[in-house]
């Protein structure tokens, strides 16, 4: 059974290269020329890791790390070296995930028009919760470019909200839904983890996203890595600390649960590796100075 393990902290990579990688087909017409693509869900970060020469004594910890990895059995949490620390001031380690969108329920069901940037639910109150700033996203549109991830420039009231999208026309399309923080979103609604957090969260910032509002509880780990793509949007402030809504990418993985930890700083801000290979190597010169390197993708 795969099981998490514990990378070594010590020396820091002398070298890294971090990517992400997309599953985007492309067809052309050989008629017409235009290129239509489609999306997949597979996204996953990638990296190449060079470690410093070192002695045996500190080489050990390494090797030992390798071997424990189990080939790509194992995994361990890990980010890119280079932005351990994030650029934004927010003064926790954690944030936590929010639902706002109809005061914290989701809308499985409801009728929606879309013209413009402009869209509007038939009846209810659906973005009540929800101000200037926020994410959300919508499923069931006829047309799918009115589907997805949509950030409100202007909330009208709690049924019609301009978003910054420029959406397709359609009218009163039914079984629509509205949710936030949800497969294939790509942005969070958060909040700050306790009553006095505060602060910025900057355009490439990485975010780990956790399975528990604990990051320390037995069996929590970080199940996906993400980018903040844009500085964060402050939406409110409250007893309850900073309310932020932050664009990300890549697209979220998997519905995430209110409470949910969200990493910010150094050791929370991580996402879930594997080496890419059973094979593992070192190499070592006639006065016992090591070098050693390794690949590894994000667990999917």
């Amino acid at each position: 059974m795969a099981k998490l393990i514990t990378i070594p902290s010590s020396p820091n990579f002398q070298r890294s290269a971090f990517s992400l990688s997309r599953a985007v087909s492309a067809t052309v017409s050989p008629f017409t020329g235009k290129t239509k693509t489609q999306e997949y869900d597979m996204v996953a970060w990638m990296g190449e890791f060079s470690l410093p020469p070192m002695n045996r004594t500190t080489a050990r910890d390494w090797q030992a790390f390798l071997l424990e990895a189990n080939g790509i059995a194992n995994y361990f949490h890990l980010t890119d070296p280079d932005a351990k620390t994030p650029q934004g001031t927010y003064d926790q380690n954690t944030l936590l995930v929010e639902d706002r969108i109809n005061a914290g329920n989701d809308v499985t069901s409801i009728t929606l028009s879309f013209s413009g940037s402009t869209i509007t639910a038939s009846s209810g109150s659906p973005f009540n919760g929800l101000v200037a700033g926020d994410f959300f996203f919508v499923a069931g549109a006829t047309n799918d470019e009115n589907n997805g991830t949509h950030k409100i420039v202007t909330k009208t009231n709690n049924t019609t909200v301009v978003t910054g999208t420029v959406l397709t026309t359609e009218s009163n399309t039914a079984s629509c839904s509205l949710k936030q923080n949800t497969k294939g979103s790509t942005g969070l609604c958060l909040q700050a983890s306790s009553n006095t957090g505060t602060g910025t969260i900057k355009k490439g910032d990485y975010l780990g996203l956790w399975n528990n509002a604990n990051t320390a509880a037995s069996g929590a780990e970080s199940i996906q890595l993400v980018m903040a793509t844009e500085d964060a949007t402050l939406t409110t402030q409250s007893g309850s600390g900073d309310h932020y809504s932050v664009a990300i990418q890549p697209k979220l993985r998997s519905s995430l649960t209110n409470g949910w930890a969200v990493g910010f700083k150094e050791n929370y801000n991580v996402g879930r590796f594997r080496l890419d290979s059973n094979a593992v190597s070192w190499d070592a010169n006639n006065t016992s100075i090591y070098g050693i390197g390794f690949n590894a993708v994000e667990v999917i």
